[in-house]
């Protein structure tokens, strides 16, 4: 049996069903909980003194800031073939960033693109 999203193996008895789709745990996860970047209790906590000392961002996170950080403004899907993740996977790792308040996303035309903030 195949994941319906990702395509992965799934052994017999360890898949789930979401809105008439069979998936993996973790695409049944990201279904039940899909990352959000526009939370302000989010941002709150990411910005309050007592959680923001001692934050660092992940190898991938730096690498999507400063990808950022170089080109201005980058496409969503080029940012996430860049840095070889899923578009999923790419806003996962930007919510991150968004709610620390390091980027942000800019819509233009019907292309969102990744800024700093």
């Amino acid at each position: 049996m195949e994941c319906s999203r990702c395509g992965t193996r799934i052994e017999e008895g360890e898949s789930r069903e979401f809105a008439g789709q069979i998936l993996c745990e973790d695409c049944y996860m990201e279904a039940l909980n899909p990352p959000q970047a526009c939370d302000p209790w989010a941002v709150h906590l990411a910005k309050s003194d007592k959680l923001r000392t001692g934050v660092q961002l992940t190898p991938l996170q730096q690498e999507l800031y400063d990808l950022v950080k170089k080109r201005g403004t980058i496409p969503i899907p080029e940012a996430a073939e860049k840095l070889g993740l899923s578009e999923e996977g790419l806003r996962r790792e930007f919510a991150t960033l968004r709610h620390l308040e390091l980027l942000r996303g800019q819509k233009q035309g019907q292309q969102v693109l990744l800024t700093l903030f």
